[in-house]
């Protein structure tokens, strides 16, 4: 919103006309309030930038269900090496691999829930990639069919298999994003105030704001799920104008 607010002292009526309207054609980009009587004026300066995830976890899952104790522990304990094996085949290195227990539960013996299974005993396992060579865990997660043709049962405990990508370099990215708002904002003020007849005086307040992360095509999904991201701060900046 535009505001012109008390008497305009020694500005001549023909110069606020001018910034006026002027700020009136400015308020879409990013100019947000203009006092005459207190000669300041506040803008909003943006700064947008696409970047690359640079870490991955992946959690592979699998289980099995037997009447037989022994036999779910026997399946699981072949189906990790599976898994250990597959993973070293696409390139991981074991310092990239971290192999969870197993985990087998005997559904009669809860506490709670029916005596009628159709299999008595469950389990399940779980082998993690965290990698920072996010290109290689995006191609393998899609390489799996030869877990599934072995007879490895992919997925368990509400987990899909879907990798999580991660941006640990963000604390870097953040000062580049704040600097380049602000000089977003000072290029807005500083010509309005030329347009308006007056001067870019000096900074009297700054809000940063908040820095949003949202996937590459600009959707609040899961952004977690996908490997490009899109940053974008919006940052709110009182001048003086002299």
């Amino acid at each position: 919103m535009i505001m012109a607010e008390g008497r305009i002292g020694i500005v001549p009526a023909l110069i606020l006309a001018v910034g006026i309207g002027f700020a009136g054609m400015q308020v879409a980009g990013g100019i947000e309030r203009f006092r005459m009587a207190e000669r300041t004026l506040t803008v909003k300066g943006l700064a947008e930038r696409d970047v690359k995830s640079d870490f991955a976890v992946w959690t592979v899952p699998f289980r099995r269900a037997e009447n037989d104790f022994g036999s779910v522990q026997q399946a699981l304990t072949a189906d990790r090496e599976r898994v250990v094996a597959f993973l070293r085949e696409q390139g991981f290195s074991d310092d990239e691999i971290e192999v969870r227990p197993l985990q087998v539960q005997d559904l009669l013996a809860r506490e709670y829930g029916s005596d009628r299974v159709a299999l008595r005993f469950t389990g399940q396992g779980q082998v993690v990639v965290k990698s920072a060579r996010v290109d290689l865990v995006a191609a393998a997660s899609n390489r799996v069919d030869p877990l599934v043709e072995a007879g490895v049962q992919l997925g368990g405990d509400g987990s899909d298999g879907t990798p999580r990508y991660q941006l640990r370099g963000f604390n870097d990215i953040k000062p580049i994003l704040l600097e380049e708002a602000t000089l977003s904002a000072r290029e807005l003020a500083s010509k309005f105030a030329a347009d308006a007849g007056a001067r870019l005086g000096p900074l009297r307040s700054a809000n940063q704001g908040a820095i949003r992360i949202t996937d590459d095509d600009d959707s609040d999904m899961d952004t977690s799920r996908t490997i490009g991201k899109r940053l974008r701060v919006v940052s709110t900046f009182q001048f003086g104008l002299e």
